[in-house]
């Protein structure tokens, strides 16, 4: 029997795993200039905490949950998203009893039953940070700013951040009602999913990707014109931050995001390639998901990117790899023999190979290229007996002998 990789998963081989280095120590040194901390959470959790967090209305419940039984019959699930689980840790560790706000941040492999397309998979690595213990305007800011920091950390700079404010549980309801309202009015010309929408969370229809959809609800009630006074200065203050700060944004009326826990503040950063347009990051404020999960309020936002969708555009000039040494062992020198000098080698930090494969002296000098190796350190018999090594230069042919 063939073996293959199930539909929509992947295989990251070694020939490209520099990028994905790149991306995950920029967002380790980005996520640490801004003071967040990194947390760890398992692959699967009860299913019931995404099914309760992320809402029953978004697509990824009600058609890409990954759920199975465990042999005690427990209802689990494959994470979709990485905020849920955060949440969890968060409230059962007793996180939110320390200092706050609590900055954290993660790496996670999350499971979506999608069709596959160009950058998205059904299991997709996930960057993603978490705020808790702040209402502030400021820290949506900051939140931007992280980032709008990452993806300039791996020269990805000719983004367009999209922002918008969903308002809160009051505001929001005036507006789901005024939505159900336009639904029944524009009933026959819907789509399957926004009549169940609209029935279930009127917001969801304004995320649908039906064309036929899309040109009605350019005619739907705006949201803006439906936030409480709090909603719409939280919303001024995150603009005239940002504004403050040089930080150019477009207001879209229309983006909500794809999860129902949202409040107030969403955004995205979009990309632009060969004409294509495609969101490379986004987030927002979910001020009730702590409460929903634990029964104790807290405000919270967080942002996340898929790195599986950036690492096409990545600016492979930033990764830099450190220089490869073979070590050659010649004449009646054994491998055995150079292998203390290799470690001695390793522990000043770089990176060497050796002769494992027991070549010949030619074959190891043609493996060396094979291996795109940038130099060859010679260790023979006069070597051995006058306590030297001679280094090739395998980018210029320079060749020196040094003492050992």
């Amino acid at each position: 029997m063939e073996y293959k990789k199930p539909k929509g998963t992947r295989d990251i081989l070694p020939n490209n795993y520099a990028v994905w280095q790149l991306m995950e120590a920029k967002a380790k040194d980005v996520a640490g200039r801004f003071n967040y901390a990194q947390i760890r959470t398992p692959t699967f959790e009860d299913a019931s905490l995404f099914l309760r967090s992320v809402g029953d209305s978004s697509d990824i419940v009600n058609k890409e949950m990954y759920i199975f039984k465990d042999r005690g019959d427990r209802v689990m699930a494959l994470r979709p998203e990485g905020t849920a689980g955060v949440v969890r840790a968060v409230v059962e560790n007793g996180l939110l009893n320390e200092a706050l706000p609590l900055k954290l941040f993660y790496f996670a492999n999350c499971f979506r039953y999608e069709n596959p397309q160009a950058g998205r998979y059904r299991e997709l690595s996930q960057f993603g940070v978490e705020c808790f213990g702040t209402q502030s305007p400021n820290a949506d800011v900051e939140l931007i700013l992280l980032g709008k920091s990452f993806l300039e950390s791996i020269g990805i700079k000719n983004t367009t951040l999209q922002i918008n404010s969903i308002g809160c549980k009051t505001c929001r309801a005036k507006y789901n009602q005024a939505m159900r309202d336009f639904a029944k009015e524009n009933n026959n010309q819907l789509c399957p999913d926004c009549k169940r929408r609209a029935e279930q969370n009127p917001l969801r229809m304004l995320d649908c990707k039906n064309t036929d959809c899309q040109k009605i609800l350019q005619n739907a009630p705006k949201l803006k014109d439906y936030l409480c006074d709090e909603c719409n200065q939280h919303f001024a203050e995150v603009l005239k931050g940002l504004d403050t700060l040089g930080v150019e944004y477009e207001i879209v009326d229309t983006l909500v995001r794809g999860l129902d826990y949202y409040t107030k503040t969403v955004f995205e950063f979009e990309n632009e390639v060969d004409g294509k347009k495609m969101a490379v990051g986004g987030g927002g404020r979910y001020d009730d998901l702590v409460a929903e999960i634990s029964g104790k309020s807290c405000p919270a936002l967080g942002f996340a990117c898929g790195l599986d969708r950036l690492e096409s555009l990545v600016d492979k000039n930033l990764i830099q790899n450190k220089p490869l040494a073979l070590i050659v062992n010649a004449g009646q020198v054994s491998t055995a023999q150079v292998l203390p000098i290799a470690q001695k080698i390793r522990n000043l930090g770089y990176n060497v190979e050796c002769n494992l494969a027991e070549r010949s002296f030619s074959a190891q000098m043609k493996y060396a290229n094979k291996i795109n190796a940038d130099f060859v350190f010679i260790v023979g018999d006069e070597e051995i007996q006058n306590g030297t090594i001679t280094i090739k230069n395998l980018k210029t042919g320079e060749q020196t002998t040094k003492k050992l």
